[in-house]
């Protein structure tokens, strides 16, 4: 099985509703990296069947993730750090399978509103944490606290679910 990381990084919040009306490549940088909600689900390590190409996650996050501020710690040299970290683009976020059905990128990309508790509609940054979508108290630890061989018995269901249904 392999692995697979997104990286996540939140920014100032823009103050139109540019998402209801922007595509993922008419977007600015700043628009983008604000997309990000700061959940963090998408830094948890997957392992991806090799048989039959399905993902799943677990409760372990990449090297980088804060698991309390549920941010990368180092997001500028990310992938230098972690050579497969995976750089989010709207190319990307068009073929990636795995990310969560909670991701402001895959929402907009799929035509759908964001939720009440994301930053951009909440105006508050911690409004994510507060709803109990972010990974914040529910990792088991960072990747170098476990072995290879352990990874499997750490896959875990939340991260590919909406709240409502965990």
């Amino acid at each position: 099985m392999g692995s697979h990381r997104a990286p996540r990084r939140g920014a100032a919040v823009p103050s139109n509703e540019f998402w209801r009306t922007k595509s993922l490549e008419a977007m600015t940088s700043e628009e983008w990296e604000s997309l990000c909600d700061g959940c963090g689900r998408c830094c948890l390590i997957k392992l991806e069947d090799e048989d039959t190409g399905e993902v799943h996650h677990t409760d372990i996050g990449c090297t980088l993730l804060d698991g309390i501020g549920c941010r990368c710690r180092d997001y500028a040299h990310r992938q230098k750090r972690v050579p497969d970290c995976v750089r989010l683009t709207p190319e990307a976020v068009r073929t990636i399978s795995w990310l969560p059905p909670t991701c402001a990128y895959r929402l907009v990309r799929d035509g759908e509103p964001l939720f009440d508790w994301h930053p951009l509609v909440s105006g508050r940054p911690n409004s994510v944490h507060e709803a109990g979508v972010s990974v914040q108290g529910r990792l088991a630890g960072n990747e170098e606290e476990f072995l290879d061989e352990e990874y499997p018995e750490r896959i875990v269901d939340w991260p590919g679910l909406l709240p409502d249904e965990e």
